[in-house]
């Protein structure tokens, strides 16, 4: 199976000003997995063969790349991805009871969809954001300070239709498919929207600021030897 004409074109197009961003056209591999994603919810086989003839890539060598990173998904993902951070610091502030409380009020285990295909729940490694853990992602959305209540309300309401706003930036959370489209390099006008670094983040640079702190000036590097007078 293929897609029909109308997506294909689409993609085409799409795949066009990728590649143009890329003075090899292998460099837009990535980028175009995730266009692909965009459309078909995870990378299908579909999505491989496409990107493998426009790249003139062995499908292999696509599918090499597409099992090597986690944000490609294999198999049909849920509306919403949501990821919760078990590594060392959100895990000792209550990382791995906010997983287990939602893996059992959603029936699902690491990388298992709920029945209904709103949810995708994953475990990650680190959501690069210890300043404000224990932290849940939801389509790579930051949502700061968890508790297993929390956590739980925010993908009630995501499973009931509802807008979601996440703790940092945009404001509201896009789902699985707009986010790979973001993904695959295109805008979705919403860069400016929210705040992206909230006040436990800057809490350095304020007491840098209080105490007139500065960073020292880099050391002037010495002038190189003038090589024609050394030779007279």
């Amino acid at each position: 199976m293929s897609y029909d004409a109308t997506t294909h074109a689409s993609l085409t197009a799409d795949a066009a000003a990728i590649i143009a961003r890329y003075p090899r056209r292998r460099s837009a591999l990535i980028p175009m997995l995730h266009l692909v994603q965009s459309v078909d919810g995870y990378v299908s086989p579909d999505g491989i063969a496409f990107c493998a003839e426009t790249l003139d890539l062995a499908t292999t060598e696509v599918s090499a790349v597409a099992t090597f990173y986690t944000q490609f998904k294999r198999h049909p993902n849920g509306t919403y991805t949501v990821g919760v951070c078990t590594n060392t610091l959100c895990a000792i502030m209550g990382g791995d009871e906010v997983f287990d409380s939602l893996a059992d009020h959603l029936d699902v285990g690491p990388d298992e969809t709920t029945e209904d295909g709103a949810i995708t729940l994953e475990r990650i490694e680190c959501n690069a954001a210890c300043d404000y853990a224990p932290v849940m992602m939801v389509n790579w959305e930051f949502f700061d300070n968890q508790t297993p209540e929390s956590a739980r309300a925010v993908v009630e309401r995501l499973r009931g239709g509802k807008q979601v706003a996440p703790s940092r930036g945009a404001n509201s959370v896009c789902t699985f498919k707009q986010m790979s489209r973001v993904l695959a390099g295109f805008t979705d006008g919403r860069a400016d929207e929210g705040i992206g670094a909230g006040p436990a983040t800057l809490a350095g640079l304020d007491l840098a600021k209080d105490n007139g702190w500065a960073a020292e000036a880099a050391p002037t590097a010495p002038a190189a030897p003038n090589k024609a007078k050394e030779t007279r």
